[in-house]
């Protein structure tokens, strides 16, 4: 079981890997954003002429930016204050003209109560996005009771996280070397084993190997994560299960492992929900 301390130390570990993160991604993004995360935003998100949005935990900005780039008006934030500026130097000049910033973490009330005071949320928004960052939140009742007061009518909460079946359980990746007995030649058989679901303890993981420090993912079974924000009357309308392709692993070269070699297992879930009344 992790540590109280370690628990505590999330956001010290985001404001650590903050510049290393953002030359990883650099401005246009990996391969999980371009093939996985970006074409499900746009299905999810409809952005109309006069669109606000709220970017939580933005990263460097991947959805801001792109979201700006369509016309949306956005406030970008972030508990991390490194990662804050990354994304405000990462905007091209017609991304910031339509781009706001604020610094707040999603586990704090504290924290959205000040920014519901604030002439950022005045009017409340059609979007509230969190992209690839649920795993990485200890606590999601702060965000679940902020959003009925952060969503206009009908307005929607767009999310996309590590899958909660196929990753963060811990699921382990497979590679069978298998001979074909009608030619004698063997091919991969490619598979995860889930050995824990209902109960996984926080665990360490890595972005990419050498960053300066480990970051935090928190499990929750599906029961668990929609179950939060239904009890805070929102309903949920759509739901994605993006995996890479066949066309992906042609792509390039990669290793046996590699997640781009799993094409029938999703790496990672996109979620809906409106706020209805």
């Amino acid at each position: 079981m992790s540590s109280t301390s370690e628990l505590k130390g999330t956001l010290d570990s985001w404001e650590a890997n903050a510049d290393f993160w953002d030359e990883t991604m650099g401005a246009t993004g990996n391969e999980y954003w371009n093939l996985l995360q970006k074409p499900y935003l746009r299905k999810l998100i409809d952005v109309q002429p006069g669109c606000r949005v709220l970017d939580l935990a933005t990263g460097n900005g991947m959805a801001s930016r792109l979201l700006a780039s369509r016309g949306a008006a956005v406030i970008a934030t972030d508990g991390s204050a490194q990662m804050l500026k990354n994304c405000r130097e990462r905007c091209t000049p017609e991304e910031a003209e339509r781009m706001s910033y604020a610094q707040l973490d999603v586990t704090k009330p504290a924290d959205f109560d000040d920014f519901l005071k604030s002439p950022l949320a005045e009017g409340g928004f059609d979007v509230v996005v969190m992209n690839m960052a649920i795993m990485d939140v200890e606590t999601l009742d702060p965000l679940a009771d902020a959003l009925p007061k952060l969503l206009k009518k009908n307005g929607s909460f767009v999310a996309t996280m590590l899958h909660p079946v196929f990753f963060t359980s811990g699921a382990t990746r497979v590679v069978e070397a298998v001979t074909d007995p009608k030619t004698g030649e063997y091919y991969n058989v490619r598979s995860k084993l889930i050995s824990h679901y209902m109960k996984v303890d926080p665990w360490r993981g890595v972005f990419v190997n050498g960053q300066p420090a480990y970051q935090l993912y928190f499990h929750r079974p599906l029961h668990e994560l929609f179950g939060i924000f239904f009890k805070r009357g929102l309903v949920m309308d759509a739901l994605e299960e993006p995996s890479f392709t066949e066309e992906d692993t042609q792509v390039r070269q990669v290793r046996a492992e590699s997640q781009r070699n799993y094409t029938q297992i999703p790496p990672i879930m996109a979620f809906r929900m409106r706020k209805i009344n």
